[in-house]
């Protein structure tokens, strides 16, 4: 882990450039060189051998659902962007944007978009290009209103049931997302309602005049997703009927003709194919650290300090949000820091639906605040500005990291037990 945060962190500071170094080529540096190492107080084993530890470990069938998963949810988010349900989804908030309440509102969208897509980087995309020109119409200060962009982005991935965040902290913790979601929607509706009210202070004048078209039919698979994940379905069967509702509904508008629906699904499913790649190497990589001790040697110094869940449940935060400042991607830092978090959560009796709640929220609250992050730096480029300037202006992240310290120190929200 320490010569995977060496080559990455450091080609970023001596370059200027965080992502000059991939993380799926610095995670196969860091499985190169592991694979030199030996356990001293075990018996030396072969290379041959260690190398089945890692395939062991790749192959866990957590990961391989996690994997599953990624791919059905950038097949969803591909046939979605297609058929014109993103468009469908902005048009529809900016129609019943708040002419009074126009940072409020524009977050609001953010909220909902982001939350229908379960992308932040979608979200961000989607929305910059508006608050850029909302901008220009009013005066807002660009750094302010895509602080407020990345704020709402940040929203959704960490809620989502299709955000990949979302996925890694379940799988990783073994529970179930609506499991999940209501402890992290009681965590963070506070810092949803506190930057709120901060923006309706700031407010603004609106755009007046303006005409968006949407069509509520395209917005069907995403009431479907966020409906049966609700109900407790299996992630696979809402993601599958969400793909085949998109695909049918974009046939009925013409958004795409049959033979094109393949490349549609495919094209989505290679958008997170190297995520997917990633937390497969990064499943091998944890089992080589536990054949050479690692993975005791960080619990026993983790938890050499830990008296009780509330200290458990702040290592766990810590060790996440610094994976993420590392990394610079919340999902890997989850996958990275999930089967430790889980060892610590039974070690100290912390429900596991707990810390899959504090592992998003930290981990996404840090992704919101990075100047090096894919966001913001989207969200600097389209507005032509330094991504440092927008990181004051991401309110909604910093709330976030203070209703996390709360609940931690409160125990809020109260679990009951589960079988």
């Amino acid at each position: 882990m320490l010569i995977f945060l060496l080559i990455y962190a450091s080609t970023g500071i001596f370059t200027d450039k965080i992502d000059n170094m991939p993380l799926l080529v610095a995670f196969t540096i860091t499985v190169a060189i592991a694979l030199c190492f030996n356990n001293p107080n075990k018996e030396k084993i072969s290379f041959e051998q260690k190398v089945e530890i890692f395939c062991k470990g790749a192959s866990d069938s957590t990961l391989l659902l996690l994997v599953i998963i990624f791919l059905l949810a950038g097949a969803f988010y591909s046939v979605a962007d297609a058929m014109g349900a993103v468009k469908s989804m902005v048009n529809l908030g900016l129609t019943l944007l708040p002419l009074k309440m126009l940072l409020p509102g524009l977050f609001i969208i953010g909220c909902i978009l982001s939350f229908a897509m379960g992308t932040s980087m979608g979200t961000v995309s989607a929305l910059t290009p508006i608050a850029v020109g909302i901008a220009n119409e009013t005066g807002i200060s660009l750094p302010l209103i895509c602080g407020v962009v990345v704020g709402g982005a940040m929203f959704g991935d960490n809620l989502s049931f299709i955000s990949d965040t979302t996925i890694a902290a379940t799988r990783t913790q073994e529970v179930e997302m609506k499991d999940k979601f209501k402890v992290n929607i009681l965590i963070v509706l506070p810092a949803v309602i506190l930057n709120i009210i901060v923006l309706s202070f700031i407010g603004g004048e609106g755009v007046q005049g303006a005409v968006y078209e949407y069509s509520l039919l395209n917005l069907v698979p995403y009431v479907s997703i966020i409906v049966l994940a609700l109900i407790g379905i299996n992630v696979i069967i809402v993601l599958t009927i969400g793909v085949v509702l998109g695909l049918i509904i974009g046939l009925i508008n013409n958004s795409f003709v049959f033979i094109e629906i393949f490349s549609v699904v495919q094209r989505g499913m290679g958008w997170m194919e190297n995520m997917a790649i990633i937390a497969l190497v990064v499943g091998g990589v944890v089992a080589i650290m536990e054949y050479l001790g690692g993975i005791d040697y960080l619990l026993e110094n983790l938890t050499t300090k830990i008296k009780s869940k509330k200290g458990a449940e702040f290592g766990i935060s810590i060790l996440v949000s610094l994976l993420c400042l590392a990394t610079t991607n919340n999902t890997v830092s989850i996958i990275t820091a999930g089967p430790l978090a889980k060892d610590i959560a039974d070690k100290f009796s912390v429900d596991r639906r707990r810390v899959a709640g504090l592992l998003d929220i930290f981990s996404s609250a840090f992704q919101g605040l990075m100047p090096y992050a894919g966001q913001i730096l989207v969200a600097a480029a389209m507005a032509q500005i330094s991504p440092v300037s927008i990181v004051p202006y991401s309110w909604y992240s910093m709330f976030m990291i203070v209703m996390g310290i709360l609940a931690i120190i409160t125990g809020i929200p109260k679990l009951k037990e589960k079988n």
